[in-house]
């Protein structure tokens, strides 16, 4: 079996008395899209610089692409795309000006090179545009096409779609399925719960902690126990206050004009109907919902 690209044994980082990353392990294989999913501060920033040599772990070590984190930061940055947060776009420069000059710096100047990386993220009739003028999405882009310019195999994408509106987001990923299926490894770090569904695997993060990892599909099935349901209620609160405090209802929430209500194995949809109507409540429909990875998120971060 080939060796995995990224290796993470153990690796803790402490900030004086604040730990911001706790004891974390695992692996990534060639070719996948992992997310890492967890709210700001939860330490995936924090992993991503360990990761690239950019920050000493406390305890524990890495490898990525087989070459020590820490001990060969050097050969491991050489290798890798990085796009983060706050990608540094020179506003006054071009598209293409924005991409020769970083290739430069990966000693890439072969004209080509720089206009495949231009087409392969969709900016060829924008090439000539000053960056300044570019909407968020394409501001993206082209950060996502500065850190692919020098062909990595590797890419770290650190909440890359942060700001940019649906359509965009939608479109960004579709490039990054494109890269996964040409063999590129993606490690990408999220607040979008509906985003980290596009990820082979997801890993949850929560005050420094890994929670999970595993597909999508694997986390739902383990950490969302019993049935998920719609429920239109009237009066809404009044069945929101109810059900949060019924037998077998493990969490009750609002959505939108509805409630979600996520309920214990064997808690039928009669005997929810049941409940309501012995105070008083009326309601309007019930269907069966699907459980979401922010259903998981809340499960496994009560526990």
């Amino acid at each position: 079996m080939p060796e995995p690209v990224i290796v993470v044994d153990n690796l803790t980082r402490h900030f004086g008395e604040f730990v911001a990353v706790n004891h974390v392990s695992f692996e990534i294989q060639k070719g996948e899209i992992v997310g890492y999913l967890g709210p700001n501060g939860s330490g995936k920033t924090t992993s991503f610089r360990m990761l690239l040599g950019l920050l000493a772990p406390t305890e524990g070590r890495a490898t990525v692409l087989g070459f020590d984190t820490y001990r060969e930061a050097e050969q491991v940055r050489a290798r890798v795309g990085y796009m983060s947060q706050k990608f540094a776009i020179y506003d006054d420069l071009t598209v293409w000006e924005n991409l020769q000059f970083y290739g430069g710096v990966y000693g890439i100047t072969d004209k080509a090179r720089i206009d495949e990386t231009i087409a392969l993220v969709g900016l060829s009739e924008n090439k000539k545009t000053i960056t300044r003028e570019l909407s968020g999405g394409w501001r993206q882009r082209l950060a996502l096409g500065i850190a692919l310019v020098h062909s990595p195999k590797l890419l770290f994408l650190d909440e890359p779609t942060s700001g940019v509106d649906p359509t965009a987001r939608r479109a960004f990923w579709d490039l990054i399925y494109e890269l996964s299926a040409s063999g590129v490894t993606v490690l990408v770090t999220t607040h979008y719960m509906d985003e980290a569904e596009y990820c082979n695997r997801v890993g949850m993060m929560r005050d420094g902690n890994l929670l999970a990892m595993d597909t999508p599909m694997a986390l739902k099935e383990r950490y969302v126990p019993g049935d998920v349901w719609e429920l239109y209620v009237e009066p809404l609160l009044d069945g929101l206050n109810l059900l949060s405090n019924a037998q077998g209802v493990v969490r009750v929430s609002l959505a939108g004009d509805h409630l979600r209500v996520i309920v214990e194995a064997g808690l039928g949809e009669k005997d929810i109907q049941r409940m309501l109507a012995k105070s008083n409540l009326r309601v309007t429909s019930i269907q069966k919902g699907e459980p979401t990875l922010e259903d998981v998120f809340l499960n496994l971060a009560k526990g």
